[in-house]
């Protein structure tokens, strides 16, 4: 017999969730940071337009991280809080000061990138555990952040 987790989930395989959502976060929590970076750093002729936009970017990375935070506590996992395990996982890496808008937007596209395919292998994970829970953010984040590739892209005339 399988055992399950106290969501009824197999304890297995909501373990592999847990560990790939703690990879989620650590790729969410350098992306969040950069993104503060680009925020706190922009200069020049698009100043007040990406200033805002960074902004608005960052505040939604805050709120993605909480919420995967508690995924993997409802899991029945514990979320990784610390910068030193993020640095070792993360494929998101660090940027060094970036004040050039173009320059922080196409890191923006590439960060993304890496976030959509993790959470599109979260998708096929969380179908395989019948996890409604995680597959619905998951798919939830796919549709908003492709939308803002689009529009990050859109942009850079790309």
């Amino acid at each position: 017999m399988t055992k399950t987790n106290a969501i009824g989930l197999d304890a297995n395989k909501s373990k592999a969730l847990a560990q790939k959502l703690n990879e989620l976060l650590a790729n969410y929590s350098i992306f969040y940071q950069n993104t503060r970076g680009y925020h706190w750093n922009i200069k020049g002729e698009k100043f007040f337009e990406l200033h805002l936009k960074f902004e608005e970017l960052y505040n939604d990375l805050l709120l993605k991280i909480d919420e995967v935070a508690e995924r993997i506590l409802t899991l029945g996992h514990a979320p990784n809080h610390r910068y030193s395990d993020y640095m070792k996982v993360s494929k998101v890496k660090e940027s060094v000061q970036v004040s050039d808008g173009k320059k922080a937007v196409e890191n923006i596209l590439g960060s993304f990138q890496i976030i959509i395919g993790l959470q599109r292998e979260l998708l096929e994970m969380s179908a395989d555990t019948n996890d409604e829970g995680t597959n619905a953010l998951m798919s939830d984040y796919i549709r908003e952040q492709e939308k803002l590739v689009w529009m990050y892209s859109a942009f850079l005339n790309k």
